[in-house]
């Protein structure tokens, strides 16, 4: 009888783990658009829900007809045109990774924590009969714990929030995770970014907002026991309604609106 090879199970064992190596890459290689057209439908879910558009019995896709997506240079405000940069193609997340379409934020600049700021942004136009009814914004920024991402969703005035919704954070559940609470995320709705002057002027207050009248359109109640949450909300805030963030984009789209108007 012929004896048996010391390293035979050791050969064994790397075969097996050779082809069950190779089983999991293949199905993660087949899975892969199906992983990229959930994460398209779950980021279309997001931003109707930020514009108030979501209906859980339609269908997603018919939904968001209504919404055009475009490329926006956040230096200058300006659209880019489809020629240039095609919206299907860019990821905007990704391409903070490349020095040629971002750039490393100073100190004093990041107040939203992110190190770099991507070159150009995705924005999504909401139209009612040909005319503009609302924008919907990508924002993120740090928490406590983590970054935070999201939607806003502004009013045909460009100052007003429609809606907000936050679709990734990894704060904690219960406190800074209410970031994702229907009912706060109700309390933004008609909330003013922007003082009569142009200024930024939101802020998420600790506890319950006390302010009355007009001032009261500028104060967010602050998320119970979740207070640096809450101010990582108001910090990203401004920093993307400022002028390394959307504000160029808004001012010039509120230009093109008077004229066309």
């Amino acid at each position: 009888m012929a004896k048996e090879s010391f390293f035979k199970p050791f050969y064994s064992v790397l075969v097996l783990a050779f082809v069950c190596s190779f089983l999991v890459s293949l199905a993660s290689v087949g899975l892969r658009p199906r992983q990229e057209a959930n994460r398209t439908l779950d980021r279309k879910k997001n931003i109707l829900l930020a514009a108030g558009l979501f209906q859980q019995d339609k269908d997603i896709n018919t939904l968001f007809s209504v919404i055009e997506s475009r490329i926006i240079n956040l230096a200058t405000g300006e659209f880019v045109p489809e020629t240039e940069m095609s919206v299907q193609d860019f990821d905007q997340l990704a391409s903070t990774n490349d020095k040629k379409l971002s750039r490393s934020l100073s100190k004093d600049e990041d107040t939203a924590g992110l190190r770099r700021l991507e070159k150009y942004s995705l924005v999504y136009l909401v139209t009612d009969n040909s005319r503009l009814s609302q924008v919907v914004l990508p924002v993120r920024g740090k928490g406590l714990w983590s970054t935070m991402y999201g939607y806003v969703a502004l009013d045909s005035d460009l100052r007003s929030i429609k809606g907000l919704a936050f679709y990734e954070h990894g704060e904690t559940p219960g406190l800074g995770g209410e970031i994702e609470n229907p009912t706060w995320l109700a309390g933004w709705h008609g909330k003013k970014i922007f003082d009569d002057q142009g200024n930024m002027a939101l802020k998420v207050v600790k506890g319950r907002s006390k302010a009355k009248g007009e001032a009261a359109s500028y104060e967010i109640d602050g998320l119970s026991g979740a207070t640096l949450t809450g101010n990582g909300v108001e910090l990203l805030f401004h920093f993307w309604f400022d002028k390394q963030g959307f504000k160029p984009f808004l001012d010039r789209l509120a230009q093109e609106e008077r004229t066309n108007g």
